[in-house]
């Protein structure tokens, strides 16, 4: 980078700051190296060139470029000027006291209205009120108590349609569900088929059941109708596992003409489908669920981790009939015996007295504004939904995903590369960005200004990963 464009680069960073000058232009420093803007070695601009370019006093620069030197993040060189000091972008977070910012775990934000803490506060003493301590922290039926499958059933309406709750089963996490549904149809050695990018919970479960996953091309509008029965013919499958609406990582989200395309191929092949459904509700037009489409061959699992809080523990399983109900049921018995009682008694609270609904909405239009955040930040780099939890950021040819994670690490921020998703063949350039985790916008807008430096600086950003 040159001096004059390192000037300009600085300028930009001081935009709209208040405070000294002096502090300004340390603080424009500052972020420029946390952004990957500025790196390792670059040169800074000269003292009365900063100072024209800022419109400012050439003692201002001056005590700027000092308490730089002095927060070691530049340094001078006798007759050559003044550049960033090596390992100057790992120290401002390592010796700084600064956390690392997580952009690994695909979370709901947290909002400030509705106030989750509130809700919950309010809601655990109106519980409390209304049921006894005893039913809440006893042991307890292992698919729900029937007033909470009918909750589940009136929640996921939107996307199942009128559902009987004698095939709706209260489970504490999709994870638990998804095992539940693996292990009761499965054997070890059997094939699953999936996207060939796929929820790493589902490669975990996979290796841990000794089931065999492959993957299933995809393309913008997720598993390709094509591709899957092509695999269904060549690989013998038991099972069929797709995420169809906001796809983990890609984004993906089938329309509803390939749901059912999708829902043809089973059929042709007499094949269960396990839908894996944590962000159907997220979208202000939530499509038609798989399980609404053929409702007899498609176990739908629903999280509210995703679209209200994952400390909630609570998933509902919708499966195809009453048999199967009861055969899950002794199967949940057998390996996490029951959801707790008293946080699904608090969701199903919510859902009858309409915070889940609040919350829902309020969670939807935090993402939009977010999503608009990183459209603006990222462009046409990243593939996204409008309401969705996360972007999955396609990199330069010079950036594996994982040298890429790396390089945002050394800057304070975690990521999770392409190879985690991948369930077969090469991993891709890709890294997922989950964007709930952040605590506020803003933050959001300094996490996302370091992707950002990191992709405008391209392979020289190779140089400080070792």
């Amino acid at each position: 980078m040159s001096p004059a464009s390192a000037a300009l680069l600085l300028r930009r960073h001081m935009a709209g700051r208040s405070g000294p000058l002096y502090r300004g232009i340390v603080e424009a420093i500052e972020r420029a190296i946390e952004a990957g803007d500025l790196q390792d070695g670059d040169r800074l601009p000269p003292q009365r060139e900063l100072a024209a370019v800022l419109k400012v006093d050439l003692t201002t620069v001056t005590r700027a470029f000092n308490e730089a030197r002095h927060r070691g993040l530049i340094e001078a060189r006798v007759g050559r000027g003044s550049f960033v000091r090596g390992g100057a972008s790992g120290r401002l977070w390592r010796e700084g006291g600064r956390a690392l910012i997580d952009m690994t775990m695909n979370l709901p934000p947290a909002l400030e209205a509705p106030s989750l803490r509130v809700l919950m506060q309010e809601g655990i003493a109106t519980l409390l009120r209304r049921q006894e301590l005893g039913g809440l922290m006893s042991y307890r039926s292992t698919a729900g108590t029937p007033e909470e499958r009918m909750a589940g059933a009136a929640w996921l309406r939107p996307v199942l349609g009128a559902r009987p709750p004698e095939e709706m089963l209260v489970v504490p996490g999709a994870q638990a569900a998804l095992v539940a549904v693996a292990s009761t149809l499965l054997r070890p050695g059997d094939v699953i088929l999936a996207e060939r990018f796929a929820y790493p919970g589902l490669l975990a479960m996979a290796a841990q059941l000794g089931l065999r996953l492959v993957g299933v091309e995809m393309d913008a509008e997720g598993m390709v109708p094509e591709a899957l029965d092509r695999a269904c013919r060549e690989h013998a499958p038991k099972l069929i596992c797709c995420t169809p609406s906001i796809q983990n990582p890609t984004t993906a989200t089938m329309p509803l003409a390939r749901r059912e395309a999708v829902m043809v191929v089973a059929r042709r092949h007499d094949l269960p489908v396990l839908e894996d459904d944590p962000y159907s509700l997220l979208p202000d037009r939530p499509l038609p669920a798989l399980a609404r489409i053929d409702p007899r061959r498609v176990f739908h699992v629903a999280t509210v981790s995703k679209v209200l809080s994952p400390g909630l523990r609570t998933a509902f399983l919708a499966v195809p009939d009453t048999a199967l109900a009861e055969r899950l049921a002794a199967t949940l018995r057998a390996t996490v015996m029951m959801a707790p009682g008293l946080l699904t008694g608090l969701v199903h609270q919510w859902i009858q007295g309409g915070q889940a609904l609040e919350l829902l909405h309020g969670v939807r239009r935090e993402m939009t504004a977010r999503q608009a955040i990183a459209r603006t930040m990222l462009g046409t780099m990243a593939d996204a939904h409008p309401q969705g939890l996360h972007v999955w950021l396609h990199l330069p040819e010079c950036w594996p995903g994982t040298d890429f994670a790396a390089h945002l690490q050394r800057r304070g921020l975690a990521v999770v590369p392409g190879d985690a998703f991948t369930v077969e063949g090469d991993p891709p350039p890709r890294v997922r960005l989950a964007l709930g985790t952040a605590m506020e916008q803003g933050m959001l807008r300094r996490s996302l200004e370091i992707v950002a430096g990191a992709l405008r600086r391209g392979s020289r950003a190779y140089l400080d990963v070792v």
